[in-house]
């Protein structure tokens, strides 16, 4: 043992040696594994960076979750609502088409400023995922804005969302209220999912006339798309711990 000991001892470090010089990295990469998590993160931050310079459409989604979208006001042209029921992504990756939604257009949009709150939960711990660009939003139904400047520009947005309230008043102008779905465009198109007969909200004067202004603007939204150019001003994506009930 004694004899064997030390020659044991030199033939490990040997190897270790060569080991080391062949250069062949051995062992767990702590480094490697922290970086699994990173390409999410990147995809987001160069998406936002996109966004911030109107550079591409994009789309927003959580499977099987609604998102709320905040903003302390909206005014939009070229304005079609309907009322449909999309199919609706599950965590298992099926779908259901039996929530019944408003599917919102706007052909140009402006929005003083925007707040995205997307919940959720992480091996049984909360977060909240935030979303913010332009002026900080503060309209609450406790505190509608009086009145707003508009400074995000968007061209061919849609909501699709269970609820949509205004804080305060929102005045519409060359708008049909009960236009047959099938009927309505956004942008010179159907909107999505529109059947003969259903309900639309839709323009009088023909397309594009129908305008709309809301004071403070809450959706519960399953999807937000900007089908066109997107111009965010002081993009931030950010995640916090708990539950998060405003930006």
């Amino acid at each position: 043992m004694k004899a064997n000991g030390p020659r044991a001892a030199a033939d490990w470090n040997s190897r270790m040696l060569a080991e080391a010089a062949d250069g062949t990295r051995r062992g767990t990469r702590w480094g490697r594994g922290a970086l699994a998590l990173v390409p999410s993160a990147l995809a987001v931050g160069v998406l936002g960076t996109a966004l911030a310079q109107g550079a591409l459409a994009a789309n927003f989604s959580v499977t099987g979750q609604p998102f709320t979208l905040t903003s302390n006001g909206v005014e939009g042209t070229g304005f079609g609502a309907i009322v449909n029921t999309p199919a609706v992504a599950r965590a298992d990756g099926t779908t259901t088409t039996h929530t019944a939604m408003a599917r919102v257009g706007f052909a140009s949009a402006g929005l003083a400023g925007l707040c995205g709150i997307v919940h959720q939960t992480i091996a049984g711990v909360p977060y909240s995922l935030l979303l913010t660009g332009g002026q900080k939003v503060t309209a609450t139904p406790a505190t509608p804005p009086g009145a707003f400047t508009t400074d995000i520009d968007a061209s061919n947005l849609y909501i699709q969302a269970t609820e949509l309230q205004a804080y305060g008043p929102t005045t519409l102008q060359n708008a049909v209220l009960g236009q047959s779905a099938d009927q309505v465009t956004v942008a010179g198109k159907p909107l999505t999912g529109a059947l003969p007969g259903g309900f639309g909200l839709g323009s009088a004067g023909g397309e594009g006339d129908s305008s709309i202004r809301l004071h403070g603007l809450n959706a519960t939204a399953y999807d937000a798309e900007m089908a066109g150019a997107l111009v965010l001003p002081d993009l931030r994506i950010r995640v916090v711990a708990g539950t998060a009930t405003s930006c």
